[in-house]
């Protein structure tokens, strides 16, 4: 099993989780977090004062799969959440030892 952390715009947010529906991905664990990258955030102007937004707004999209399902799930989200500019996101996969489903005590993939 593995675990897909994705850091994405949040305009593509309702996008990314449609297509995971249509490739059969069943739970994720979404936040709205602040970051900064490459893209070193933003100058605004707001009644004639410039300001500097350091961090942005960006959608934190966990999910943990199946081995076999990673490529599919990463291939997934970098197609729909790409706009090929600076500050598109990451996507991180990590290795998860155990899984364990609390209601029924389910382990590993079937807890899944």
């Amino acid at each position: 099993m593995r675990q897909i952390v994705a850091i994405i715009r949040p305009s593509h947010f309702d996008e990314v989780k449609k297509a995971l529906q249509t490739i059969d991905v069943q739970g994720i664990t979404v936040t709205e977090v602040s970051g900064c990258g490459k893209q070193k955030g933003q100058t605004m102007v707001y009644r004639g004062a410039t300001s500097e937004i350091r961090l942005l707004p960006k959608i934190r999209i966990e999910l943990v799969v199946r081995d076999s399902s990673v490529e599919s799930v990463v291939d997934t989200i970098c197609q729909t959440a790409r706009t090929g500019e600076i500050g598109d996101g990451k996507i991180f996969v990590l290795p998860v030892e155990e899984s364990i489903r609390i209601r029924t005590g389910e382990r590993g993939d079937q807890a899944l």
